[in-house]
């Protein structure tokens, strides 16, 4: 059994509908478990697109209960299915997530019904739904050579949200969910080799049409500002900064770089769909492109 410990991003984008930054939803490979953490808008299609599908998930990790983190949930499902998955569908997230299932399975429930009569397939397994509704922190999952850990996240006024760490062997993965700057995240994630950290940048979500000066305050005050989301990461002493989660999906690239550099001297990588970062390999891969981390944390250390 190798180790593995890879990331990929399934859907970097938001709540704003953008047909570049899919919403947010990543595929991680920990130990040998296949996981995937959010199901946002388009997620299924991305799993196929990355050479992979909903029947080979071992576990569904949900940050927080928020529409697009969660919006692709039953097509995760019927999709599966439709893949020839032969198991229980395992979701972790937090209280609510229960209740979340099983009216969103309800609300198709004449419509599935349907469709398992007329397609008389051999299993019905993948409608099995094991919910764990998570309230504390701590290890979720130690098996198949990885560990997976919840960490609370400060996404007031929804709450719980949480992050989540994976280790494998000696690397350790944290990916931040929605979050501001938290204290709590920067302590779960010392000495990780890659964080994936969500990021806001201000300036460029102007107000107009029906966005207020108060509903946009309120949007970044819950989200980690582009020129704070550095210290996190050196804060942490993390290896490699990624991030995901923009606002807004058109924020501009060279400038979002430059702001996180500045507070972090390790590699910092502006995220994009299908992009995958693979920490045994110490590699980056999108599309045809390739290129190789150094494999040593030399992210700078503030106060």
């Amino acid at each position: 059994m190798g180790e593995k410990l890879s990331i990929t991003l399934l859907g970097t984008g938001c709540p704003s509908v953008s047909t570049t930054r899919y919403g947010p939803a990543n595929l991680v490979h920990c130990g040998e478990m296949t996981l995937l953490v959010d199901v946002g808008s388009g997620a299924t299609q991305r799993l196929v697109g990355c050479g992979t599908s909903g029947a080979a998930i071992d576990a569904l990790l949900i940050t927080h209960i928020h529409t697009d983190h969660l919006v692709d949930l039953y097509q995760f499902i019927i999709t599966s299915w439709h893949q020839n998955r032969d198991r229980k569908q395992v979701i972790y997230g937090p209280p609510g997530i229960r209740d979340f299932v099983d009216a969103t399975m309800a609300v198709w429930a004449s419509e599935r019904e349907l469709r398992i009569r007329w397609e008389k397939r051999a299993s019905l397994a993948a409608f099995d739904i094991e919910v764990h509704e998570l309230d504390n922190e701590g290890l979720i999952l130690d098996q198949a050579g990885g560990r997976v850990s919840v960490v609370m996240v400060e996404h007031q006024p929804v709450e719980p949200a949480f992050g989540f760490v994976f280790e494998a062997g000696d690397k350790k993965l944290v990916v931040s969910g929605d979050t501001r700057y938290c204290d709590n995240l920067v302590r779960a994630a010392q000495g990780a080799d890659l964080v994936v950290h969500e990021v806001f940048v201000h300036g460029q979500m102007p107000v107009k049409g029906t966005r207020t000066k108060e509903g946009l305050a309120n949007v970044a005050a819950y989200h980690t500002a582009s020129t704070d989301v550095g210290k996190v990461a050196a804060r942490a002493g993390a290896g490699c900064l990624l991030l995901t989660h923009i606002v807004p999906p058109d924020a501009d690239r060279l400038r979002l770089l430059s702001e996180a550099r500045a507070e972090f001297d390790g590699p910092v990588i502006v995220g994009e769909d299908l992009m995958t970062v693979d920490l045994v390999e110490c590699t980056v891969c999108h599309g045809n492109v390739t290129f190789a981390l150094p494999s040593v944390k030399p992210g700078k250390r503030t106060g």
